[in-house]
């Protein structure tokens, strides 16, 4: 069959073949740049500050329109309950967070980033603020668990279900499945880097299907070249 194929004929039916596939594929690529030029940008309003309770419940998982969503909330802080978080990274220095523990007027509990230090003995020496306070910070999804002993270990993810293990207060309505990271952090302590999130794109689907269908004919062009010698060769070996 490989000396069929070789011969000047089908070398110049491969080539051919060559050219209209790699057409199929030149398509493919504009289908695929369609899809994102015509795909729709979702547009959220992160910016502009609403109450937590408006987008999200304790005990709930965090919704889409939540996470990373800028939220004012009123409540206590339970000073017993401050942990400081080591190796974290805030604007690609490693240092620790102070995250504290704040009960809303209704009786729902919120892990609070109160800031960020370079040092573990400047992050000890801040404690959350006393008294009924008011909050703006941007709301962020959980962490997941640390794998490492959360209560007698180093503390370095910022997990609700790690952080109601270790505080003392209990919250009657629960808590919120993600934290807060604070907008304006008390002395001492650096604000921690939280940017917008970045704006999704919804792509065309019908574009991307036209795309794969591109590769598949590229695909068959190919295929098409083999199937055509092989019957030339199975002709010859049984005329």
């Amino acid at each position: 069959m490989w000396k069929v194929a070789v011969r000047p004929r089908w070398i110049a039916a491969l080539l051919l073949a060559l050219a209209v596939a790699a057409g199929f594929v030149l398509l493919s690529q504009w289908q695929l740049s369609r899809s994102v030029s015509t795909g729709t940008v979702v547009e959220r309003p992160t910016e502009k500050a609403v109450e937590l309770s408006s987008v999200a419940e304790p005990q709930q998982p965090i919704r889409t329109e939540a996470d990373g969503q800028m939220v004012t909330v009123t409540g206590a802080f339970d000073g017993a309950d401050t942990v400081i978080l080591e190796s974290r990274l805030n604007d690609g220095t490693l240092g620790y967070w102070v995250v504290s523990h704040l009960q809303t007027p209704e009786g729902a509990g919120l892990a609070v980033a109160l800031g960020w230090s370079s040092t573990k003995a400047e992050a000890e020496a801040v404690g959350a603020p006393t008294g009924e306070v008011q909050l703006l910070g941007r709301y962020m999804a959980d962490e997941a668990p640390q794998s490492s002993d959360f209560e007698k270990g180093r503390l370095t993810a910022l997990s609700t279900a790690d952080l109601v293990n270790v505080w003392s207060g209990t919250d009657p309505l629960g808590t919120f499945n993600g934290f807060l990271v604070l907008s304006n952090p008390p002395a001492g302590l650096t604000a921690i880097s939280a940017p917008a999130p970045e704006k999704g794109v919804e792509l065309n689907l019908l574009n991307l299907f036209y795309a794969a269908e591109w590769v598949i004919f590229a695909g068959f062009a190919v295929f098409l070249w083999w199937r055509l010698v092989k019957d030339a060769w199975l002709r010859e070996q049984h005329p």
